[in-house]
């Protein structure tokens, strides 16, 4: 299969779940939000390749840097480079996954599981909130994962900054998306013109999110979508080559 016959799929999470921009072959993007990741597989084929915004394959022990993936695309991405966080293990992921009704059971969840990554790394390191806000997300695909090892050939790990830095002939975007937690509108218009030096409409790239995704969660899976499309087409790079596995033999690789 190549880019031109695939269905591709751009996926990063979002408060609604997951937000997806899709391309069937010879179509405009469109973008949807799905309430969970089983929903967005199911409402696309089979054969669809699928370039997701979230950690794939969960370390047993975490060491300094990170599984790997992380430590080599670092280098890439110059300033922007604290975007990539390291992944606790596994044991660290699941050590409560409860939903949270009170935000005391949130961080009481966040500190057990700060615990058992500390027991579970070298040097020992806790968890950080940014982290843990996405576990269960995490939790979400690596289940899947598991239970159906078909979708290790066609479920991929990006990373929206690995992945423009890519696009933009291996430099790193100059401008950050975003300024202690707030859009940077500077950081957003660099991005959108380099995703339309790749084929997309800047009025795709300029509407409104749907509700349940914010403006930069849009513009990440609009990136992991060309990503898909390398992927399909082959010339996508996986960070390390070749990937490395998990103890469940998931592939763990960051690709762009």
């Amino acid at each position: 299969m190549t880019s031109a016959d695939a269905v591709l799929v751009g996926v990063d999470g979002c408060k609604a779940g997951w937000i997806a921009v899709r391309c069937n072959p010879g179509m405009e993007p469109t973008v949807d939000i799905y309430a969970s990741f089983a929903a967005l597989l199911a409402a696309n084929p089979d054969d669809a390749v699928l370039a997701v915004d979230m950690p794939i394959g969960l370390p047993e022990f975490s060491y300094k840097g990170g599984r790997g993936p992380e430590a080599l695309v670092r280098p890439l991405l110059g300033q922007r480079q604290s975007s990539v966080f390291s992944i606790p293990s596994r044991a660290a992921l699941y050590a409560d996954t409860n939903d949270f009704t009170t935000i005391e059971a949130w961080y009481a969840a966040h500190r057990r599981a700060s615990e058992v990554a500390k027991t579970t790394s070298d040097p020992p390191r806790g968890v950080s909130i940014q982290a843990f806000g996405i576990f269960s997300k995490i939790r979400e695909i690596d289940a899947l994962l598991i239970a159906r090892p078909e979708l290790r050939g066609r479920v991929f790990e990006s990373h929206p900054e690995v992945a423009f830095c890519r696009l933009n002939g291996d430099q790193a975007m100059q401008l950050p998306k975003k300024i202690k937690g707030t859009i940077n509108p500077a950081g957003m218009a660099e991005r959108k013109a380099l995703l339309c030096r790749h084929g997309y409409e800047m009025g795709f790239l300029d509407r409104a999110p749907p509700r349940g995704a914010a403006a930069d969660d849009f513009l990440d899976a609009a990136a992991m979508m060309l990503i898909a499309g390398r992927l399909a087409g082959g010339s996508a790079k996986p960070f390390p080559k070749p990937p490395l596995a998990d103890g469940f033999g998931i592939p763990v690789a960051i690709w762009a």
